[in-house]
């Protein structure tokens, strides 16, 4: 049985905040690459990925991470992830995603972080 995937957005001190919550796999991975991209599309500001309610992410939720990364990286503006569960970032670590995405143990570290 599938978890559902939960989004929700709010903008504090400018930055975007996306929080992501529940199960990410093959599944629902388009869902929330739909997600994603239309809540970061006209934005010309910072944002931060919170994982705070997440249970799990797969290989193909990884890469939708690394697309909007690279969307940042692109218009120069800052991109974190937050708040990760250990095994989630494991993974990142393991396979260098943290060279290229900044990673913060909390949602209160990310704002100042995505501020300078």
């Amino acid at each position: 049985m599938t978890q559902e995937l939960h989004l929700a957005d709010e903008t504090i001190d400018g930055i975007l905040v996306i929080h992501v919550g529940g199960h990410i796999d093959g599944v629902n991975a388009k869902r929330f690459q739909n997600g994603l991209e239309r809540r970061i599309q006209d934005m010309d500001g910072p944002a931060i990925l919170d994982f705070e309610k997440l249970t799990y992410i797969s290989s193909a939720g990884l890469r939708i991470i690394l697309l909007a990364a690279k969307i940042f990286r692109d218009r120069n503006k800052k991109f974190i992830l937050c708040s990760l569960p250990a095994l989630a970032l494991q993974v990142i670590r393991t396979s260098g995603f943290d060279k290229i995405i900044e990673i913060q143990e909390s949602l209160a570290e990310a704002i100042p972080a995505a501020s300078n």
